[in-house]
């Protein structure tokens, strides 16, 4: 078996919410409507894609990123969206622009890049229904088989004022990595317009749940909708569940930005942890009197819901917008990113990008500011529908468009769970020790010297400062060098980033530790 070493570098324990480093992915061809995924098998390994056709790659966690410029087959016309399955291959699906009669947004595209291979596949073109214009699609992995699970809006004639004609969510997988596709299956049984706006049926983003659930929420005239398939997407509730009520629809305006949204988000709670089985749905709506990022929860496999419960935690009348929302399945943490105006004056456009994240089943939330200086969007320029964010092991990685000077970028910020551990008891002095973690055939272990006899305790944080495992406590010690071997199953932790303090007398020296 080859050997491998890998040395983590040491991360201070205290760090301020304004800290989080920011990484211009790109500035180049306008960028807009970003999409992020990281790979679950390979965390190192970052796929991001921003309209129309720009993909960009990152095999350092997200610090240095190469563009390429996407083709299909089919043409490539924006609506990024960016999976990825369990063997570390990444899906790119967008809306089509080919050459042939009415070949703009006819149909879905479906490209699939394994981690071992040079390039994209040429696209698999799926819901083509004769001249109905098919839009706005996201997809979700299930991790117990890799199917992939398609949602979008098919329009009869996209933009049309026609009360002949409607928008419907529509419903498609594969089961062979992206090869082919079921027959659309229509699941919204309410329709709505085709003008592309509040009465228009739009916003399908699905979600799986512990036992193959296939769960997924829309928005529609000033309400959200819910349905669900509990036999991988073969049948579905014969009525739409009205989930909550969105005041003033989902499209609404913002000052300085072209058009803004509330299109739902839908994710589901797979973890082992006490929240297991948890649906959240996250839009926003202005029942405040401004726009606030809310969401709803179900216990019940989408029976009951929640009121709807605010997200960010200001108190002022300042605007969220743009928010999107995710989970790390390996803790159950919830994590929601969105543009944010509560730090300027009510009349200004600057805008700052928060990031709350919730521990205990959406029941409260912190909020971070994670954008390391602000901008304001000049009126009427395009950043694009939605934000993006992705969660795996520890790992988080939000997306987002800025704009400078009329011209935009998109931009990440570097945030490890560990960056958030509330550690206000614990003093950040310097300990006599040299410390460092690393994986040897992919196990951690923690390396440190004493220079003295000591007396040590080594102990495991998750990311909120919470403490999950005691490896030594105040345990007399030679002065020396020591390696202890860690192992997730004997000290019952999941996959994921911990911090790792070794303490001695009054002082303290951190690492992070990554179990796999």
């Amino acid at each position: 078996m080859k050997k491998t070493l890998l040395i983590l570098s040491l991360l201070p324990f205290f760090l301020s919410a304004q800290n989080f480093q920011n990484v211009m992915i790109s500035n180049m061809a306008s960028p807009n409507e970003p999409s992020i995924c990281i790979n679950p098998k390979h965390p190192n390994q970052i796929c991001a894609g921003a309209n129309l056709n720009s993909i960009y790659l990152s095999n350092d966690y997200g610090y240095t990123w190469t563009r390429t410029l996407m083709s299909s087959s089919f043409g490539v016309w924006g609506d990024p969206c960016i999976v990825a399955d369990t063997t570390g291959a990444f899906y790119f699906f967008h809306l089509s622009n080919s050459s042939s009669p009415n070949g703009w947004i006819d149909r879905l595209v479906c490209q699939r890049l394994d981690s071992t291979a040079a390039q994209w596949t040429s696209g698999i073109g799926f819901g083509l229904n004769g001249s109905k214009d098919q839009d706005k699609e996201w997809v979700a992995v299930n991790p117990n088989n890799n199917e992939l699970y398609c949602t979008w809006t098919q329009f009869d004639t996209y933009g049309s004022t026609s009360t002949m004609d409607s928008s419907i969510i529509l419903f498609s997988k594969s089961a062979d990595r992206g090869n082919s596709w079921s027959a659309p299956l229509r699941i919204s049984k309410k329709a709505g317009d085709c003008i592309d706006g509040d009465n228009t049926t739009e916003g399908a983003v699905p979600a799986i749940g512990p036992n193959n659930e296939v769960y997924v929420a829309w928005a529609n005239q000033s309400k959200i909708y819910f349905n669900k398939s509990v036999d991988n997407g073969q049948t579905w509730l014969s009525n739409d569940v009205i989930l909550s009520t969105q005041v003033n629809g989902w499209d609404y305006n913002i000052s300085g930005i072209n058009r803004c949204n509330g299109l739902p988000i839908t994710s589901c709670d797979r973890s082992s942890g006490s929240y297991n089985g948890n649906i959240y749905v996250n839009w926003t709506d202005n029942r405040n009197g401004n726009y606030d990022v809310f969401v709803s929860k179900s216990s019940d496999a989408g029976s009951t819901w929640s009121s709807p419960i605010k997200v960010n935690t200001d108190n002022g009348s300042a605007q969220q917008f743009f928010s999107w929302m995710t989970i790390d399945q390996s803790t159950g943490y919830v994590y929601f990113i969105y543009y944010d105006r509560r730090n300027f004056a009510v009349n200004s456009d600057s805008t700052d990008v928060y990031m709350s994240v919730s521990t205990d089943g959406c029941n409260s939330f912190t909020d971070y500011k994670i954008n390391s200086s602000s901008f304001k969007p000049t009126a009427g320029s395009f950043i694009g529908d939605y934000t993006n964010i992705s969660a795996e092991q520890g790992f988080v990685r939000p997306i987002w468009t800025r704009m400078q000077n009329g011209s935009t970028s998109i931009y990440t910020a570097i945030i490890d769970s560990s960056m958030l551990i509330n550690t206000s008891s614990i003093k950040p002095t310097t300990i006599e020790t040299e410390c460092a973690s690393a994986f040897y055939d992919e196990s951690p272990f923690i390396a440190y010297k004493l220079r003295r006899n000591a007396k040590v305790s080594i102990r495991l944080y998750d990311f909120l400062g919470k403490q999950v495992a005691i490896i030594k406590e105040n345990e007399m010690t030679p002065y020396g060098k020591y390696v202890i071997h860690l192992n997730k199953e004997e000290l019952n932790l999941n996959a994921g980033a911990y911090v790792c303090t070794i303490k001695t007398d009054d002082k303290i020296q951190t690492v992070k530790i990554i179990f796999q």
